[in-house]
Order: structure tokens, then sequence, then C-alpha cells
């Protein structure tokens, strides 16, 4: 039988970037779910705040060389790639160097969000999905992390849906307490729309892109949500859960890598 394989998507990973409950989820879990017998690959943005020497980044030059229009303006796609020796596995990285090369992740050096966030968001989403593409690699699950990931389950519903690489594949989105202030650009529905998107497929960030309605869009989107923090938004809460999808609460360190396991077995098997 051949094994399921599982793309993670996640906004941060430890040790690329300080550790914390996502990014050290997203490092543990691969791993543990690599061990339970299914096939994975990891990809996060390549920040400027990771250093290259010292966690051995390399550029994949096969994967490189693409260019992505965004807001009507080109930007080539930089693919890079590390290992984690000790979990034998590798991460991938999406880089730019508009979008990704500043010495930061989310934030500037005074604490307040990048105004091209959205731009980011959207590069990124792009990035992963065509990387895959040339990989050439059918992931069943696929699992976002971070907000940054958000549109991964809208571009792969609408724009990637007759791609045969992504078809059949069951979206999972982990909802966190990684909530931002203040809202995305007003003209990010704008920019999605010259993506290819309807009106209808991005009515939640129309009129306010703030965190809660870009949430309230993936796990549209998805066909499964765990709640990935404690304590997250309360008003994204309770909408996923009333949402009738496939929904996880909450697990702690021991348990989770045996409870994601047997949810996606779960969406597999439905």
């Amino acid at each position: 039988m051949e094994k399921a394989k599982v793309l993670y998507i996640a906004q941060e990973i430890t040790p690329y970037l300080p550790e914390n409950h996502m990014s050290k989820l997203a490092r543990y879990l691969p791993q543990g779910i690599q061990e339970k017998g299914k096939e994975i690959r990891t990809f996060m943005p390549r920040y400027g705040k990771i250093n290259e020497r010292r966690n051995q980044l390399h550029e994949v030059i096969r994967l490189s060389g693409m260019n992505l229009i965004i807001n009507d303006t080109d930007h080539p796609l930089i693919i890079k790639v590390a290992s984690i020796q000790a979990a034998r596995m590798q991460v991938y990285f999406i880089d730019n160097e508009e979008y990704f090369q500043r010495k930061a992740v989310l934030k500037d050096k005074d604490g307040k969000y990048f105004e091209d966030n959205d731009e980011r968001a959207i590069f990124f989403a792009r990035g992963v999905l065509e990387t895959v593409k040339k990989l050439r690699w059918s992931p069943d699950i696929i699992h976002c992390h971070g907000w940054i990931t958000s549109l991964i389950p809208l571009y792969i519903k609408k724009l990637y849906k007759d791609n045969p690489l992504f078809n059949d594949a069951k979206i999972v989105y982990s909802l966190y307490d990684d909530d931002f202030a203040p809202a995305l650009d007003a003209q990010f529905h704008k920019k999605l729309a010259d993506e290819g998107f309807d009106k209808s497929d991005i009515e939640h960030i129309a009129s306010n892109p703030d965190f809660a309605n870009l949430m309230k869009l993936a796990v549209d989107k998805s066909d499964g949500v765990i709640k990935g923090a404690g304590e997250i938004n309360k008003d994204v809460e309770a909408y996923a859960k009333g949402e009738k999808k496939d929904f996880l609460d909450y697990q702690d360190e021991d348990t989770y890598v045996d409870a994601y396991n047997d949810f996606y077995d779960k969406m597999l098997n439905t």
C-alpha cells in the first residue's frame, strides 16, 4: 500500500526561528507523522532573519527561476532547502528579495506589521503550490499553520482545483493565537481579484481584511480544522465549530502526534 503523503506549510519552524508553540509543533509534528509511516514535505518562508550559513540553506536551482506576477509586478521565486538531520526531514524555503530578504519576520524593528504582508501571503501561497507542482508530488493531506498560510486553502479549492496533483487533497487548517492588528491592506481583495478569484470567494475580507475574517476565509475553504493553541480568537473558534466541518480540539504535547495522525486518517477515509 502506498504511503499517505502530507504537505506541511508553516509560518514558522524552529530551529530556523525562535521556539514558540507554533514553531515547535511545526518542527516536531512532521517528524512524528513521518515516524507513523507517512511521507512528508515541509515549507516555510525564507525570512531574512534566518541565518543561512548556520542552518546550511542552499538554493535548489532546478526549482527556482519562475516569476510570479503580483499587483502587476514580476517577483522572482527562489527555492532553498535545508535538512534537519536528527529528523531525517528537509524543509523547503520560499524566498524573494523584495518580500523576504528583510531582517525580520512579520513586523519591523518598531513592532509594526509590514504593510505588504498581504502580498507576502499571496507570494508564499503561490510559491509553495508552484514548487509542489515542479516536484510532481501529490499530497493526500495539506496541513497549514499560521495566518500567512491562510490563502492556501482558497488557492487549492479555486485556482488549482483542476490540477491532478491537488484535486483529491484534503486541506487541514490549524488555528493559533497569532492575531495581528491593524487589518491587512484595504486593497487586498482587489489584488486577489486580479489573481482570478470571484467576489464570492473573498467576501469575508472584502470590506475588512482583519485577522478574524482572514481565518474565516481559510476555514471556509478547508476540509478540517484543528484548534492549534489552547486559547485562540473566540469569534474564529465559534465560527469554525459552527461550520460543521471535521474539528479537532486542542491537543497537548503528549497527545498531538497520535491525535493528528488519527484525524488525517479519518479524513482520508471519508
